[in-house]
C-alpha cells in the first residue's frame, strides 16, 4: 500500500537541522528546537510503526517513478521498528545533550549534525534501493565523523582517523559489490534483485558479491576480525555522542546484513558457516576484551562487540526461530547500549572520571540514581524477566535445533563474562567506599534542577523502554516472530514494492 508518510521521519530531522542553522549562535534555541524535533520524530515514527503493524507493508515511490526504475522507500515491520527505536534513542540523547554537551561544541554545530545523523539512520532503514542505502550510509559516516571530532582533542582525532579509515574501506567494498550486482542483474531495487539474482547463470559471481557485501557490512557492524576500530574510537567523544554511536551505528550494519542476506541474496552453506564463525569469534573477543578494561566506556565498547556476535549468530543459524531471537536481541540491545553510554556520562558528571579504580561510593551518595542504573545493568546481563533474558532463550533454542554447539558455548561464555564484568563494575563504582583521593567532581550537586533532570531523565526513558521490552516480552516476541516470517517469506515485500 502506498503511503507518503513513510518519508516523514526523515523529513522532520532534515528540517530540524536546517532550521537550527538559522540559529547558529543561539544555543538555547537550538536545544529547544532539537528536543521539539525529536518529539515530533518520535510521534511520526510511532504512527508509522502502528500503521505497518496493523496494515502491513507500506511503500512510497519518489517523484512517482515506478519501481524498479525510481527510488522507493519501504516500511515493513523490521524497518519501521528500527525507525521507532532510533527515535526513542535520539530523543533520550537529545535531552541529555542539552546539559551533557559543552556550549563550545554546540557552537560548532553539534545539534544540526546530530539531526543529519538521525536523518541518515532513518533513511538507511527505510530505503528499498541498495544504491540509495549506500548514499544514506555516506550521510551517516560524514555526520558521525564530524560529531567524533568536535572539540579537537588529540584522543578524539586519533579515534576519528581509525573510524574514518575503516568506514571508507567498508564503503569501498559496499560500492564495489553494488557495481558487480548491477552488472549481472541490471537493477538496484532490492525487491527486483530478489527475483533476478536467482536467475543469474554464474552463481560463483553471486558468491563473490556476497563476500564483498559481507566484508563491507561486517566492518560497519564491527564483527570479528573487523571490529577493532570500535573500541579504539567510541571512548573518545562526549558521552551523548558515544551513546548514539553505541546504540545505533553498528545496528545499521547489522540491519543491512539481515536485509541483504534474506531479501537480495540467500547465502549458501559456505557463507552461513563464515557468518557463524565470525559470530562465535566476535562474542569471544568482545567478552575477553571487556574483562581487562577499567575504563567504563572502554568496557562498554567491548560489550557492544560481544553482543553483536549474539545477533550475527542468529543470522548464521538461518532459521525462523534464530531470526526471531536475533531481532528481539537487536531491539533490546539498541535501548540498553544507548543507555549504558548515557550512564557513563552521568557517572562522569557525578564523580569527574570513568576510571573504575578511582570511583566508589556512588550508592551511598546517590541511592536513587544507583537503583535506576541497576535496572539497566540487570537488563544488560539478561537477568529474568528483563529484556536481555528472553531473546537468549530463542537463540539457545535455534542453536540446539541445528546442533550448533560452538554457538551455544559462546553464548554461555559471553553471557557469564557479561555478568562478571557488570558485577565487578557495580562493586567498584557503586558498592565499595569512595577513594581517599577522589578526582575533582563535576559539581553535579551545584547544577540547577532543570539541568539535573536533563541528565537523569534520558536514563529513565531508556530504562523504562527496557522494562517495557522485558515485561511485555510476549508482544515483542510477536513482533520479532512477524519480522522473522517476513525474512523467510519475502513474497509480501516483493509484491508490495513491485505489485506482482
Amino acid at each position: 500500500m502506498t503511503d507518503n508518510q513513510i518519508i516523514t521521519p526523515v523529513i522532520v530531522h532534515l528540517f530540524t537541522a536546517i532550521l537550527q542553522l538559522v540559529f547558529w549562535r543561539k544555543t538555547v534555541t537550538q536545544r529547544i528546537l532539537s528536543i521539539t524535533g525529536c518529539l515530533i520524530g518520535f510521534a511520526l515514527s510511532l504512527n508509522l510503526f502502528t500503521k505497518v503493524l496493523q496494515g502491513g507493508i507500506l511503500t512510497m515511490n519518489a517523484a512517482n517513478w515506478q519501481p524498479p526504475f525510481g527510488i522507493v522507500f519501504v516500511a515493513d515491520l523490521l524497518s519501521s521498528t528500527l525507525v521507532l527505536l532510533t527515535s526513542v534513542s535520539a530523543l533520550a540523547v537529545c535531552i541529555f545533550s542539552a546539559t551533557g554537551i559543552a556550549r563550545s561544541r554546540m557552537l560548532y554545530g553539534y545539534f544540526p549534525i546530530f539531526h543529519f545523523l538521525v536523518m541518515g539512520l532513518n533513511g538507511a532503514f527505510l530505503t528499498g534501493d541498495i544504491f540509495n542505502q549506500y548514499v544514506w550510509f555516506e550521510v551517516i559516516i560524514i555526520a558521525s565523523f564530524v560529531l567524533l571530532t568536535l572539540g579537537g582533542r588529540k584522543a578524539q582525532l586519533e579515534g576519528a582517523v581509525k573510524y574514518m579509515a575503516l568506514n571508507i574501506l567498508a564503503s569501498t567494498f559496499f560500492l564495489t559489490g553494488i557495481a558487480l550486482l548491477y552488472g549481472i542483474t541490471g537493477t538496484l531495487n532490492m525487491a527486483d534483485l530478489s527475483q533476478k539474482v536467482p536467475l543469474v547463470k554464474d552463481q560463483s559471481m553471486v558468491n563473490l558479491i556476497s563476500v564483498f557485501f559481507l566484508t563491507g557490512f561486517g566492518i560497519k557492524a564491527a564483527v570479528f576480525p573487523l571490529y577493532f576500530w570500535l573500541p579504539s574510537s567510541y571512548h573518545t567523544p562526549p558521552s551523548a555522542v558515544a551513546a548514539i554511536f553505541g546504540g545505533l551505528l553498528t545496528k545499521v550494519g547489522l540491519y543491512a546484513l539481515f536485509r541483504f542476506f534474506t531479501l537480495v541474496i540467500v547465502p549458501d552453506n559456505t557463507i552461513r558457516i563464515i557468518l557463524m564463525g565470525m559470530a562465535v569469534l566476535t562474542i569471544l573477543t568482545g567478552a575477553f576484551g571487556a574483562i581487562i578494561k577499567n575504563n567504563i566506556r572502554r568496557l562498554f565498547s567491548y560489550l557492544i562487540v560481544c553482543h553483536i556476535g549474539f545477533i550475527i549468530g542468529g543470522l548464521g543459524t538461518y532459521s525462523k526461530v534464530a531470526f526471531a531471537g536475533a531481532i528481539f536481541y537487536l531491539i533490546h540491545d539498541i535501548m540498553v547500549k544507548t543507555n549504558m553510554f548515557l550512564i557513563a556520562g552521568l557517572i562522569r558528571q557525578l564523580r569527574g572520571t570513568m576510571d573504575m579504580d578511582r570511583l566508589g561510593g556512588l550508592y551511598a551518595g546517590y541511592p536513587k540514581i544507583s537503583l535506576l542504573i541497576a535496572i539497566v545493568l540487570f537488563s544488560l546481563t539478561g537477568v529474568p524477566p528483563l529484556s536481555g533474558f528472553w531473546p537468549k532463550i530463542l537463540l539457545f533454542s535455534a542453536a540446539f535445533d541445528t546442533s550448533n554447539y560452538a554457538f551455544i558455548g559462546s553464548l554461555v561464555l559471553g553471557s557469564f563474562i557479561t555478568l562478571y564484568v557488570v558485577a565487578r563494575m557495580w562493586s567498584k563504582v557503586f558498592w565499595k567506599s569512595a577513594p581517599e583521593d577522589p578526582p575533582p567532581a563535576n559539581n553535579f550537586d551545584l547544577l540547577s534542577p532543570l539541568k539535573k533532570t536533563s541528565l537523569v531523565l534520558p536514563v529513565c526513558i531508556l530504562a523504562s523502554s527496557s522494562l517495557f521490552i522485558g515485561l511485555n516480552a510476549e508482544f515483542i516476541a510477536r513482533v520479532a516472530d512477524t519480522i522473522s516470517n517476513e525474512m523467510i517469506d519475502t513474497t509480501p515485500y516483493i509484491k508490495a514494492v513491485l505489485g506482482k
